[in-house]
């Protein structure tokens, strides 16, 4: 039912999901609750307290949601919509013929991401499996497409993805995503420590593979997206904080070029169970 109610709304021209999503997410904000303080507070953590780029933030995760069916079940249509003026980055780095290690932050269609990456060659992603579910049927029709294999997070896909990448392939990921205990580190994120994952610069040890950050921009009144790129060097530091030091000032510079489409309300600043707290922070 669910996923015939998402066909559905894929049928709607992608300028009116934008519209409504915005106006939803407007809505929704205007509540007091949880995710209006959270998104305020996080924005204002990087700089960006006034009122009204939260209401935009807002927006734009709306917007975010509503064009996933369009995302999902008219995947050709949202290709045929996407730009990007930084493409020279990905041939540079498949002429070099190594893996390829795409980091995502959540920011614009991050979606679409996987999807246009296929357009070079296949493409191996992560995710966490939702925790309702009877979203999990949405997921793997939306996801499992042709040329993107989804696998989950956990050790069978890491064995996947460091098998993807010792074949020279590409697996791409959401690195801002909070890790469990032992498998992160404390580092900087818009000036306040964060519990990051240390998984993608394991597997950049690993396998020596090219890593870029990348993002996709939501472009106004449903023209399609702008896909931006930003490669890391090829020489990473030795050191697991400092490499997710490394890759958290990749994801800042790259949601400044747009940032009212990251997702503030997300609980980037969460400390899982058991976690130490961060450097210089005590329990008094």
């Amino acid at each position: 039912m669910l996923l015939n109610l998402f066909r559905l709304i894929s049928l709607m021209p992608l300028g009116v999901l934008h519209a409504v999503g915005r106006t939803a997410g407007r809505l929704v904000f205007a509540l007091p609750g949880r995710y209006r303080d959270r998104l305020i507070a996080h924005a204002c953590q990087a700089g960006y307290s006034d009122p009204a780029f939260a209401r935009r933030s807002a927006a734009e995760a709306g917007a975010m949601i509503l064009e996933l069916p369009h995302v999902w079940f008219r995947s050709q249509e949202s290709l045929a919509r996407v730009v990007s003026d930084e493409e020279e980055i990905v041939h540079q780095a498949l002429s070099e013929k190594r893996g390829i290690l795409f980091l995502s932050p959540h920011l614009g269609c991050f979606e679409l991401l996987a999807r246009y990456a296929t357009l070079y060659q296949p493409m191996t992603v992560m995710f966490r499996p939702p925790r309702q579910a009877f979203f999990m049927p949405l997921l793997q029709a939306a996801r499992n497409t042709t040329g993107v294999k989804a696998v989950p997070a956990n050790l069978k896909g890491v064995r996947a993805f460091l098998k993807a990448l010792r074949n020279n392939e590409t697996v791409g990921m959401l690195p801002d995503q909070v890790p469990q205990l032992g498998e992160g580190v404390w580092a900087p994120f818009f000036g306040r420590e964060a519990w990051t994952m240390t998984l993608p610069g394991k597997l950049a040890r690993a396998t020596n593979p090219i890593v870029i950050v990348a993002a996709c921009e939501r472009l106004a009144k449903g023209k399609g997206w702008r896909i931006h790129y930003l490669r890391a060097p090829d020489v990473l530091p030795e050191g697991p904080r400092e490499q997710a030091m490394l890759f958290n000032r990749m994801m800042q510079t790259i949601i400044a070029r747009f940032p009212e489409q990251y997702l503030w309300s997300y609980h980037r600043y969460k400390r899982p169970l058991d976690v130490p707290l961060p450097p210089g922070e005590s329990h008094e």
